[in-house]
């Protein structure tokens, strides 16, 4: 069978206060016509279905369509909820549409029940995991020690009656340790959220989303597909693609990236405003794309984003880099941070700001405090 793997829509986005709805509505007809040309057999969406727990009228109209144009096909759909995402809403009317091939992750209890499918080569089950965190998985492992999200996930996998000889799909949301992240991505300092690559040894595939950048991290099987769209300047550089997965015999799985060309791409284009405003200079530029523009003037220009715009209407930042900024610029210094939990950086600023170390009392008092945040975050 043959699967499109798809992640992190964050449908309504705003970017820069931009409105991305067009664009996805753009993107979005472009997938439909991939599901057509590769003659796809189901569709995986893991997470992040929207931008916020509460989306736009106007969101849940464009998902809505996407999702009835995908069913028309008559081809299965299975998604779940990411972290972005109101499990509940994402999951209301799953059993309703469970009759249409839409298979939707229910609001996480303590139990995975696998969706088969058939081909010639047996049957394949496919697991559907929500965004988790341990203190939403403790409640139905009371014996289980779930200190992490390693530990949860962990501990949620080995309670799936996985049946080795057949083969196994997970549709997963979780930030996997080593994955390359960008901006745009709502991950923890510290890697409080990882997940270590060795809980998915059990399936054939992972499909997985949060992380924005397409990748595999250890296997080429442990995988995320990206975003349909460039959703900051840091990924500027990305070539977003959609993810097919050919799942044939156990143990032989084909997988294709198939790029996605947007409506409006992001650039940055930094020269001096003289030179950006030439013809001869954006004569061969799209100048309709989404534009960061740095300029190297000494004297800032009088208006400048509100003339640019008369070139470059989508410009969403305007910087300068002169002698003057270069001057003015702090340095910062962040070594390792990737690396420090949260409570580590608090106790770094806190010496800064002091001149003393925190007591223990403070160091027990503020681990408390952010382990309750983090757990009780939406």
């Amino acid at each position: 069978m043959k699967f499109i793997h798809l992640s992190d829509l964050h449908i309504g986005k705003k970017v820069n206060e931009f409105s991305m709805l067009d664009d996805q509505k753009y993107i979005f007809t472009k997938i439909i016509h991939i599901i057509d040309e590769q003659k796809i057999d189901g569709v995986w969406i893991a997470g992040d279905i929207y931008d916020k727990a509460t989306p736009s009228r106007e969101a849940v109209q464009l998902f809505d369509s996407f999702l009835t144009r995908i069913s028309e096909k008559n081809i299965p759909i299975f998604l779940i909820s990411g972290n972005h995402d109101a499990a509940e809403r994402i999951a209301f009317g799953a059993k309703l549409m469970h009759k249409s091939k839409v298979y939707v992750s229910p609001i996480f209890d303590g139990k995975i029940t696998p969706i088969l499918q058939k081909d010639e080569y047996g049957e394949i089950a496919i697991y559907m995991l929500p965004f988790i965190k341990p203190a939403s998985v403790r409640p139905f492992y009371q014996n289980a020690t779930i200190e992490s999200y390693n530990d949860a996930v962990k501990t949620v996998i080995e309670h799936m009656e996985i049946q080795p000889k057949r083969r196994n799909v997970l549709i997963a949301h979780q930030f996997v340790t080593g994955a390359q992240k960008s901006e745009s991505e709502d991950i923890s300092v510290g890697g409080i959220d990882n997940v270590d690559t060795f809980v998915f040894d059990a399936f054939d595939y992972v499909a997985l989303g949060h992380i924005h950048r397409p990748q595999h991290i250890g296997r080429e099987t442990v995988r995320y597909c990206g975003t349909p769209l460039k959703y900051s300047f840091s990924e500027v550089n990305h070539k977003k693609s959609v993810s097919i997965i050919t799942l044939k015999q156990k143990g032989d799985i084909l997988i294709e990236e198939i790029e996605l060309i947007p409506k409006r791409d992001m650039c940055e284009i930094k020269g001096f405003y003289e030179e950006l405003v030439s013809l001869s200079y954006y004569k061969d530029i799209n100048t309709e794309n989404y534009m960061h523009i740095t300029l190297k003037d000494e004297d800032d220009i009088l208006d400048a984003i509100g003339k640019l715009r008369n070139i470059y209407p989508n410009i969403m930042r305007l910087d300068y880099d002169n002698k003057r900024t270069q001057t003015n610029q702090k340095i910062i210094h962040t070594e390792n941070i990737e690396n420090k939990t949260p409570l580590q950086l608090l106790q770094e600023f806190y010496e800064l700001q002091n001149n003393c170390f925190m007591s223990e009392e403070q160091i027990e008092f503020s681990s408390n405090v952010m382990e309750k945040i983090w757990e009780e975050k939406e």
